[in-house]
């Protein structure tokens, strides 16, 4: 799943791979508020929704990607 994310991240929000480092948020990656909310939707092509205001919540990546696993864990 992470690779997933970090390809759309990559693809669609121009984030660098040296950017994806260890305990990365979203801040850090260079996310704003419309980011988020653009990405909440792409996210939803992999089978889950995570809202904007729970990535904002989250605040990093790897928890992120935890809650959407979660949540296809749940839908599966």
């Amino acid at each position: 799943m992470y690779e997933q994310i970090k390809k759309i991240l990559m693809t669609s929000f121009n984030v660098a791979e040296e950017d994806f480092v260890e305990g990365a948020t979203l801040d850090d990656l260079g996310l704003d508020s419309l980011d988020l909310v653009e990405l909440s939707m792409q996210l939803e092509t992999l089978g889950a929704r995570v809202t904007d205001d729970e990535m904002v919540e989250a605040g990093r990546l790897d928890a992120v990607v935890a809650l959407l696993e979660s949540r296809l864990a749940t839908t599966g």
